[in-house]
C-alpha cells in the first residue's frame, strides 16, 4: 500500500499510552470535517494529533485522504496577514501568479481530499476560525484537525478535550523516557515512588518528560522531594491538588530551579528565536560577559541533555528548536531581566548579516544550501522583519532585509510572501518618519553618503518590481521600477537605477517588445560592467538579452552570449542564472533543427529549475521540451507535457505571458500534434498531463524520449524561421553596441 503523501514529520521517540484518546479521535475524523482537539500545554495535543494522522493506513482513509495529511505549524506566527501564507507554505504549494494567498489556498484545495492539522492556532483564535470556515465552505474534500488551547468556535466543529494521561500511561511514558536518559536497570513503573512522582505532575506529558531529563543526575526519590518543596512554596502548605496549568508551570520552573545559573540565562535568552536555530545565530545572539562564546556550546548541550531544547536534522543541517510552552517560559525570565529588547536588536542584527552574507553566497556553489538556510529560517527572518518594522525609525533595515532576499523570492519560489514583506516595508505609514538621505551630508552627527536609507529602500522598489514583474502585474512593476529609477537619478545611486533599468528591460522582453527589450538590457548591462557589478542578476540580464536576440533572429550572438553566461556560471558554481541560459541556448538550437542539443540543454535546465522550486523557468522549459519532443516525432508525448505546463501556469500567472512571441512554439507544439493525433486524441493526452502532479511531470521530462518514437531526419542548418516577425529581424549586426556598453543608460533607451 502506497504511503499517504504529506509533510508530517517522523516521531523522534516512542509513542507510548492514550489508546483510548487514539481510538477516538480515529473514530471522529470518519465522522467530522472539523476536529478540534483542546487542552492545556504539555498535555501532548500534538503529539496525539501527528501520531492519529501517522495512523492514517487503512485502505478507507487511505482513499478518503488521496492528496495527503498536512501539519501547518502557526504557534510562531503572530501577524495575521501571514497565516494565510503559512498554510501556502505548509502545504508546498509554489504560485507565482500575484494572487492573493487566500484565493490560490481554495484553488489549490477545491478539488483535492486531504487532512489538515493545524497546530497552535491559538494567539490568532479569530482570523484562524474565519479562515477554516472558508476554506471548508469552498473545498469539500478538506478535513482539517484543529489543535489548540481553546475551540475555533464554529459551526459543525467537534471539540475533544485531551485530560493528562492515566496513572497507568504516565508511569509507561516516565519509565520509557527514564531508560533513554539513564542506562542501567530499567525503572519500575510500578514503583509507588514513580506512581507517586506521576501523580504529582497530574500526568502532564511534558512535566514527565522534563523530570525523567534529571535521572542523570538524581533518583526518582530526590526528583519527588524538590517537587513536592517547589508545590508546598506556592500553595502555602496546602496538599490539595493544583490547577493543570499551575502544574505544568510547577514543572517546567522547578525544571529552571535546577538548571545552573548559565543554563538559566541561556534558557532566557533562546526564547527570542522564532523557529529553528543554528549553533552559529545562538552563539551571536546569545553570547556576552555573563556566558562567553566558548561556553555556549556546552550550556546549550545540558539544556538538550535535560529536554529543554530539542535538535533535529534539516535539509540546512543540524538545528535546534524549544517548545513553545517552555519558550513563553524563558521569555518570562528575559522580561524580568529587563533584556528582551536589546536580545531581540541582537536577533535582528544576526539574521540581517545572514542574509547579506546568504546574497553575496548565492553567486557561489553553495546555491542549493543557500536555499536550504533561508527555508530553515524564514521563522526567523519574519521575527527580524516584524521588529525593523515596528520600530519607528528603523523601517530601512525592514527594507534592507526585504531587497536582500531577492533571491529567496525570486530564485526559490517565494514570490507571494516577498512581495508581502517587500509592500509591507515600501508602506508609507511604515517609512514615513525615515529620514531621507541627500549624498554628502551630515546626519544624527555623522558622515552619511547616500547609500544608506535611501539605498536599501531603493533596492527594495526594484525587487518589489521584479517581483511583480515575474507575478504578471505590470502596473506595480512599472510603478515600482520608475519611481526606482526616478529617485535614484535624482539621488545619484547609479546602481539602483542599472537595476531599475534592467528590470524595465526583462518587463519588455516578457511584453513581447523585443526591440526595447535589447536596448534597456544592454543600457544596464552596461552600467552593471562600469560599475563592477557581477553576481547572478548580472548573468540573468545576460541570458535575458539573448533571448531577446534570439526572438529577432540573431542566433549567432544570443549563443555567444549563452557560452559567456556559462562559463562564468562554470567557473563560480551558479546555477541558477546558468539554468536560464541553457533554456536561451536549448531555444536556438531547436530553432535550428538540433533537437539532440536542445533536449539535453532543457533536461539539465529543468533539473536545476526543479531544484529550486522555480516555476516561472520550469515551466518555459517544460514548454520548450514539448515542441522538442513533437519534433522528434512524439506528438502524444508532446500533448502531455503541454498539459503539465498548462497545470503550472496556473501556478505562474498568464500563460506564456500573454506574450504572442512567447506563445509561438507552443501553438506550433498545438497545432502540429493536433494535425498527427485529432483533435479528440490531442484532448485526452493533454489532461493527461494535467492531471500530473508537477513532481511527476518533472520526472516524465527527465525520463527522457519515450522508446518507440521515431526522431524524423533533422535537415541541417536553420530548418524554421524563429518565432518573431521577419520584419523584427536585425540584419546589420555591426549596428549593435556590445552588451557591456555603458552608451545608453539614460534617455529614451531607458525608458
Amino acid at each position: 500500500m502506497r504511503p499517504v503523501p504529506g509533510n508530517l514529520p517522523a516521531e523522534l521517540n516512542r509513542f507510548v499510552g492514550r489508546a483510548d484518546e487514539l481510538a477516538e479521535l480515529t473514530r471522529l475524523l470518519g465522522e467530522v470535517r472539523l476536529l478540534t482537539l483542546v487542552g492545556v500545554g504539555g498535555v501532548g495535543k500534538t503529539r496525539l494529533a501527528v501520531r492519529a494522522a501517522l495512523s492514517v493506513r487503512s485502505a478507507d482513509l487511505e482513499k478518503r485522504y488521496c492528496d495527503g495529511v498536512w501539519l501547518a505549524e502557526l504557534a510562531a506566527i503572530r501577524d495575521p496577514g501571514l497565516l494565510d501564507h503559512a498554510l501556502v507554505d505548509a502545504l508546498r504549494v509554489t504560485d507565482h501568479s500575484g494572487r492573493p494567498a487566500r484565493e490560490v489556498l481554495r484553488a489549490h484545495l477545491a478539488g483535492r481530499d486531504l487532512l489538515l492539522v493545524l497546530d497552535g492556532f491559538e494567539q490568532l483564535v479569530d482570523p484562524c476560525a474565519e479562515l477554516v470556515r472558508d476554506l471548508l465552505r469552498h473545498c469539500p474534500g478538506l478535513q482539517v484537525l484543529a489543535v489548540g488551547r481553546r475551540p475555533l468556535r464554529l459551526e459543525g466543529e467537534r471539540t475533544v478535550p485531551l485530560a493528562p494521561m492515566s496513572d497507568t500511561d504516565a508511569a509507561r511514558l516516565f519509565a520509557d523516557r527514564a531508560r533513554d536518559v539513564a542506562p542501567g536497570p530499567a525503572l519500575d513503573e510500578h514503583d509507588d515512588a514513580v506512581r507517586e512522582l506521576c501523580r504529582r505532575l497530574d500526568g502532564i506529558p511534558l512535566a514527565l518528560e522534563l523530570a525523567a531529563a534529571r535521572l542523570r543526575a538524581l533518583s526518582v526519590d530526590q526528583i519527588l522531594r524538590r517537587i513536592d518543596d517547589r508545590f508546598h512554596l506556592l500553595t502555602g502548605g496546602s496538599r490539595g491538588e493544583l490547577p493543570r496549568h499551575r502544574t505544568l508551570r510547577t514543572a517546567i520552573g522547578w525544571s529552571h530551579e535546577l538548571c545552573a545559573p548559565a543554563e538559566r540565562l541561556l534558557w532566557a535568552r533562546l526564547s527570542v528565536f522564532a523557529g529553528p536555530f543554528d549553533l552559529e545565530a545562538v552563539e551571536y545572539v546569545c553570547a556576552g560577559p555573563e556566558l562567553p562564546d566558548e561556553s555556549v556550546l556546552d550550556v546549550l548541550g545540558e539544556l538538550i541533555a535535560q529536554s529543554v531544547v530539542v535538535r533535529e536534522d534539516s535539509p540546512a543541517g543540524p538545528r535546534y528548536r524549544m517548545l513553545d510552552t517552555v519558550r513563553a517560559y524563558g521569555a518570562e525570565w528575559l522580561d524580568a531581566l529587563a533584556d528582551t529588547d536589546r536580545m531581540r536588536r541582537r536577533h535582528r542584527d544576526w539574521y540581517m548579516g545572514l542574509v547579506t552574507w546568504c546574497e553575496v553566497d548565492w553567486f557561489s556553489p553553495r546555491q542549493v544550501e543557500i536555499a536550504a538556510c533561508a527555508d530553515s529560517a524564514l521563522p526567523n527572518l519574519r521575527a527580524a522583519i516584524e521588529l525593523c518594522l515596528e520600530t519607528a525609525g528603523e523601517a530601512h533595515l525592514g527594507q534592507h532585509l526585504t531587497g536582500t532576499l531577492w533571491f529567496y523570492w525570486a530564485g526559490c519560489g517565494r514570490l507571494t510572501e516577498g512581495r508581502h514583506w517587500l509592500e509591507r516595508s515600501l508602506a508609507p505609514e511604515v517609512s514615513r518618519d525615515e529620514p531621507r538621505e541627500e549624498p554628502g551630508q551630515w546626519h544624527d552627527g555623522e558622515w552619511h553618503d547616500g547609500e544608506g536609507h535611501e539605498g536599501a529602500r531603493l533596492k527594495a522598489l526594484w525587487v518589489l518590481g521584479y517581483v511583480a514583474i515575474l507575478q504578471g502585474d505590470n502596473t506595480a512593476a512599472v510603478r515600482a521600477l520608475y519611481e526606482c529609477r526616478g529617485e535614484a537619478a535624482r539621488t545619484g545611486n547609479a546602481l539602483a537605477r542599472a537595476y531599475a533599468v534592467h528590470r524595465l528591460g526583462c518587463l519588455a522582453l516578457l511584453t513581447g517588445d523585443m526591440p526595447r527589450a535589447e536596448r534597456l538590457l544592454r543600457a544596464a548591462l552596461g552600467a552593471y560592467r562600469e560599475l563592477g557589478e557581477i553576481n547572478s542578476n548580472v548573468l540573468m540580464g545576460q541570458a535575458e538579452l539573448a533571448l531577446s536576440l534570439v526572438f529577432q533572429g540573431d542566433l549567432d550572438a544570443a549563443v555567444a552570449l549563452c557560452a559567456d553566461v556559462r562559463e562564468v556560471c562554470e567557473e563560480s558554481g551558479e546555477r541558477w542564472a546558468r539554468s536560464y541560459a541553457l533554456y536561451v541556448h536549448a531555444y536556438a538550437a531547436w530553432t535550428r533543427g538540433r533537437l539532440g542539443e536542445a533536449r539535453a540543454l532543457l533536461t539539465e535546465a529543468v533539473t536545476i529549475h526543479h531544484t529550486f522550486n522555480d516555476l516561472v523557468g520550469l515551466v518555459l522549459a517544460m514548454e520548450l521540451m514539448a515542441l522538442v519532443t513533437a519534433d522528434e516525432g512524439d506528438p502524444a508525448e508532446a500533448a502531455v507535457l503541454q498539459g503539465a505546463a498548462e497545470r503550472l501556469w496556473r501556478s505562474v500567472g498568464a500563460p506564456l505571458f500573454g506574450s504572442p512571441t512567447f506563445g509561438a512554439p507552443h501553438e506550433q507544439c498545438e497545432r502540429r500534434a493536433t494535425e498527427l493525433l485529432g483533435p479528440e486524441r490531442y484532448g485526452a493526452r493533454v489532461a493527461e498531463g494535467r492531471a500530473l502532479p508537477p513532481a511527476s511531470a518533472v520526472e516524465r521530462v527527465l525520463s527522457g524520449p519515450r522508446a518507440g518514437s521515431v526522431p524524423p531526419r533533422q535537415p541541417s542548418g536553420e530548418r524554421r524561421p524563429p518565432p518573431a516577425r521577419e520584419a523584427e529581424r536585425r540584419t546589420d549586426r555591426e549596428t549593435r553596441e556590445p552588451a557591456g556598453s555603458p552608451g545608453q543608460i539614460g534617455g529614451e533607451a531607458a525608458g
